[in-house]
């Protein structure tokens, strides 16, 4: 007589596609911890297999080289800042300086993106391979679509220029806390920046 199907055994074969997705997200949460807590450098798919509980070759499956789980992980953390070309078009042209510079403020002033963010920019400045992945970030999904923005023959470079105004602005106040800067009040900083970031946006 032959035996009924147990319809609690899990099938042989290819995973379901749920499960692989919810495998595939939790590799990408812990990358991103393990990213913000050790550092690029002190950071392995090893380690990241180990804390999600799987094997290094599924990590590797989903997402290949260290540094593509470290794009990946970036990637997801980095999302907020990519809806700044939102923000420049919400808008009239001699607003845009205002408008980018709270968004941005305003990203790393709330906990919760902060966290990541500094992961990101720690990463980069300490590690050549993580600054490329955060260079082609930026370059590929923020600063040119800043750029299309502009109605300017040089609007790459003036975009180049914000965002350097913005970032050292940020480093100082978020990551090596230079007082006073770091304690000042944001409404503040954002009165003093904005004028200079209009000026690289769509000054003469």
């Amino acid at each position: 007589m032959t035996e009924a199907p147990d319809p609690t055994a899990r099938r042989r074969g290819r995973r379901p596609r749920t499960e692989s997705a919810d495998t595939r997200d939790r590799i990408l949460t812990v990358a991103r911890e393990e990213f913000s807590e050790r550092g690029y450098e002190k950071t392995s798919v090893r380690g990241i297999a180990k804390a999600a509980g799987v094997d290094s070759a599924l990590v590797h499956h989903y997402f290949g080289t260290k540094e593509q789980v470290f794009e990946a992980a970036i990637e997801v953390a980095f999302a907020p800042a990519l809806n700044a070309p939102e923000a420049l078009a919400d808008g009239p042209p001699d607003g845009v300086g205002e408008r980018l510079t709270r968004f941005i403020f305003g990203i790393w002033e709330n906990p919760t993106t902060r966290t990541p963010l500094l992961a990101i920019v720690r990463s980069a400045v300490n590690n050549e391979a993580a600054a490329a992945v955060f260079r082609r970030l930026v370059a590929s999904q923020l600063l040119r679509r800043v750029a299309a923005q502009l109605d300017r023959p040089d609007a790459e470079l003036r975009a180049e220029l914000a965002a350097a105004q913005l970032v050292g602005c940020a480093m100082l106040r978020y990551v090596i806390k230079v007082e006073p800067l770091a304690s000042a009040d944001v409404e503040q900083i954002i009165a003093r920046v904005a004028p200079v970031v209009q000026g690289h946006l769509t000054g003469p």
